[in-house]
């Protein structure tokens, strides 16, 4: 399917995740049921947040709109991926791919700045919890929430709009399971450099900025802790109500940071699709379960929940 050099590309071949057959089967009803209790899971806790007037507070607000996020980032890859576990390689068109790397790093990027401001939340309910309803309000958390769908939306659009200037000719299969930007890069018959530092600069900066700041709350939360909180029982109570959170960010960050941060060449293409797929696949459908089996709020509103359907 290698085309002559002289003729544009006009559509990609996505190689997916295997060609064993065997394995095909097993990935595809793994997947199918990750993505299921994705959808499930995050619509429940999105319906929720909505719909039980107790969960009306910041820490639920941020975490409604990471479930949201979860459902489409897992949607943005995981369809495309399962047809081509059924059906063998995907032909995606270039607009296709630019969409598609536009939404996967837009609802990415979104979710790590979500992240990094869910940690400031913690932060400002443990260390200064009588000035909370004041910093955290309604209107702040909506400003934090629309700040960063909006960075994350700039930030795809520059490797968009990047990506489309690119020439593409020749080979047209895709080591991979989605239109990410190094497996394109690869394929580019014109120059990269500017995309490559694109890349390192502002994709590194975006996933390290907010990273630095979940760390730094996180360590005035523990000092403040170790030196107001005497009694264990207190200390265990407060960072109970930060597990869950440390526990979403260590499932997001961990693959993140292996896959993003410089030096990015082309570089190991299966380690990279084994790491992407963590975090499109894996983590949105671990994140309700995180929520729901740590948390007493949202197990007790999820049974009235229940209770009323039934």
């Amino acid at each position: 399917l290698a085309m002559l050099n002289q003729t544009e590309v006009s559509e990609f071949i996505l190689l997916g995740l295997t060609d064993v057959q065997g394995l095909q089967r097993f990935f595809f009803i793994s997947f199918l049921l990750l993505y299921s209790t994705s959808l499930l899971g995050n619509g429940a806790i999105v319906a929720m947040v909505i719909s039980e007037p107790r969960l009306h507070t910041p820490m639920y607000f941020f975490l409604g709109n990471l479930s949201c996020l979860d459902i489409f980032f897992s949607t943005v890859t995981v369809p495309k991926m399962l047809t081509g576990l059924l059906f063998g390689h995907q032909p995606i068109s270039l607009r296709g791919c630019l969409a598609q790397l536009h939404f996967f790093h837009f609802l990415g990027s979104t979710e790590v700045l979500l992240l990094a401001i869910m940690a400031y939340d913690r932060y400002v309910a443990i260390c200064n919890p009588l000035r909370y309803t004041l910093v955290m309000s309604p209107r702040t958390c909506l400003l934090l929430a629309v700040a960063s769908w909006s960075i994350g939306f700039v930030h795809a659009m520059m490797h968009s709009v990047m990506t489309s200037q690119l020439r593409f000719c020749g080979h047209n299969h895709i080591h991979h399971f989605c239109c990410d930007i190094k497996p394109l890069l690869n394929l580019a018959c014109s120059s990269t450099s500017l995309n490559m530092t694109l890349l390192n600069v502002v994709t590194t900066s975006i996933a390290l900025g907010p990273f630095t700041l979940i760390v730094l709350s996180y360590l005035y939360i523990i000092s403040f802790v170790f030196q107001k909180v005497r009694s264990k029982e207190g200390r265990w109570k407060l960072f109970s109500t930060c597990a869950s959170h440390l526990t979403i960010v260590a499932l997001l960050y961990i693959p993140v940071l292996f896959n993003y941060t410089p030096p990015s060449s082309g570089g190991f293409p299966k380690r990279d699709v084994q790491v992407s797929l963590m975090y499109s696949a894996i983590t949105p459908a671990l994140n309700p379960l995180v929520y729901t089996l740590r948390n007493q709020e949202v197990r007790s509103a999820l049974k009235k929940a229940l209770g009323r359907k039934l």
